[in-house]
C-alpha cells in the first residue's frame, strides 16, 4: 500500500468512528436528524477524500461539500432566529 492510500483508509475509518460516537451519543439526548443538504455535504466530502489522487477533483468535492455545509448551517440558523 502506497502511502496515500493508508492515509485516505485512516481518513475514511476515523470518520466512521465519528459517525459512531456521534450516534451513540444522540441516543440519550435530543435526537436531531440530518438535513438532506447536510447529507450530501457528507457525501462530498466523502467522495474528495476516495477520490483525492487527483487533486483537483478531491479538492473539488471536499470544497463542494464545506460549502453545502455552510449553506445548510446558515439556514438552520436562520430558521432558528425565525421562531
Amino acid at each position: 500500500m502506497e502511502p496515500s492510500q493508508i492515509y485516505i483508509a485512516v481518513a475514511i475509518i476515523a470518520l466512521a468512528l465519528i459517525a459512531l460516537a456521534l450516534f451513540f451519543i444522540s441516543r440519550k439526548k435530543e435526537s436531531y436528524k440530518l438535513t438532506p443538504l447536510a447529507g450530501t455535504a457528507f457525501g462530498f466530502v466523502i467522495a474528495g477524500i476516495i477520490f483525492g489522487e487527483n487533486r483537483l477533483i478531491g479538492y473539488s468535492l471536499i470544497g463542494m461539500g464545506v460549502t453545502l455545509a455552510i449553506i445548510d448551517a446558515f439556514l438552520k440558523y436562520r430558521a432558528s432566529k425565525k421562531n
